[in-house]
């Protein structure tokens, strides 16, 4: 999985994630609350605003419990042993899925 959010943006809505993540905004509210990595900032109105940061923890909380099946505990004590070998193995598979993309979009326009 692969989101494309602006990353000249500082904060992003929670709106925003849903749309980008295709899921509701009720379950990133969910995970706001059962994961401690995850510390959005609140506007006046008390709206979320996520930081890059943010997103790139939602996006490893979305790979183990959507992606690999981690049950939401399984997920915290699985972050908590190892969420910097966790966070690069993700990052390096990211980077791998963008460059697959590119290269098959090469290959098709050829």
């Amino acid at each position: 999985m692969h989101i494309e959010l602006s990353k000249e943006k500082l904060y992003f809505s929670i709106g925003e994630l849903a749309k980008a993540f295709d899921v509701n905004a009720s379950l990133i509210r969910f995970w706001d609350k059962e994961f401690d990595i995850l510390k959005p900032k609140k506007n006046a109105k008390g709206n979320r605003m996520f930081t890059q940061e943010d997103v790139k923890n939602l996006q490893l909380i979305y790979h183990l419990v959507k992606e690999r099946g981690f049950t939401l505990e399984g997920a915290k004590t699985h972050l908590k042993q190892s969420q910097k070998k966790t966070l690069d193995k993700y990052e390096i598979i990211s980077k791998l899925e963008s460059v697959k993309a590119q290269l098959l979009s090469i290959k098709n326009s050829l």
